[in-house]
């Protein structure tokens, strides 16, 4: 695979940002989160740091794109799920004609602060 056709992006966020949606209908977790990472989420009391690196995600996904000089595409464009070995994954949600891009993603939180890190191939 050539170089230029793999994207790197990266995304840190404070955990306490997150803290301020403790209700699964708000409008901002709505316009950002699937249904699913909001329901994942929310089954932990510390449904914070799964939103914040669900984000950071989001946010690397975008960057690792951009990289490629590919843009059009935002944090709601994406979807972090869980595979049945507790790996996370990324989900295109609504690819644009022609685009096919396989993404590798790593999650991680503390008590303060969560990260990301998405390497996406064009296929």
């Amino acid at each position: 695979m050539k170089p230029q056709n793999i994207g790197l992006g990266t995304d840190i966020e404070r955990v306490e940002r997150f803290s301020r949606y403790q209700d699964k209908n708000d409008p901002f977790l709505k316009k950002i989160y699937s249904k699913r990472e909001i329901e994942y989420s929310f089954k932990d009391k510390n449904y914070a740091m799964h939103l914040c690196a669900r984000f950071c995600a989001k946010e690397a996904c975008v960057k690792a794109l951009y990289s490629l000089g590919i843009e059009g595409y935002f944090c709601r464009d994406f979807e972090v799920v869980n595979l049945p070995s507790g790996a996370p994954e990324i989900v295109l949600l609504n690819p644009k004609k022609g685009d096919n891009f396989t993404f590798k993603v790593s999650l991680s939180h503390c008590r303060e602060y969560a990260t990301s890190t998405v390497l996406v191939f064009i296929n």
